[in-house]
């Protein structure tokens, strides 16, 4: 066996070669420590979100309970406002109706009462009416 260029050459490569193995072994090595830690971090971050995720679901089930109500309620008034405006309108008409029926009585008492006045003073005083003199407007 000699000992030539080509045969040097091919171990050194051989040996090239080996440290490049070994490069990539540890490479790798220090990938699965790394991902090993990211597993670990990633599985105490899925523990805190499926601790903390029951109150906020809960949280969220009172708050569109509470939305809920409030639109029910909102629903509500609106129809009692409703009611109310209907009822007011109908008070409005019939105090307008009112209104038109007692104006033309009081109206005519008046005159009865200035009548029944004049009239009165007339007998009191005793003078007469005179012809063609309404007693109403005395």
């Amino acid at each position: 066996m000699t000992i030539d260029g080509a045969s040097i050459r091919d171990v050194l490569i051989g040996v090239g070669v080996l440290l490049a193995g070994i490069g990539i072994i540890v490479v790798c090595a220090a990938l699965a420590r790394l991902f090993g830690r990211l597993n670990r971090t990633l599985d105490e971050v899925d523990r805190e979100v499926a601790a903390l995720s029951v109150p906020v679901v809960a949280t969220l089930s009172h708050i569109g309970g509470i939305a809920d109500t409030a639109d029910s309620t909102v629903a509500r008034l609106g129809a009692v406002v409703g009611s109310l405006e209907e009822v007011a309108g109908s008070l409005g008409s019939t105090a307008k109706l009112a209104t038109d029926a007692v104006a033309p009585a009081l109206v005519n008492f008046g005159v009865v009462l200035a009548g029944i006045t004049a009239g009165l003073r007339r007998f009191v005083s005793g003078k007469p009416v005179p012809p063609g003199e309404d007693v109403g407007n005395g």
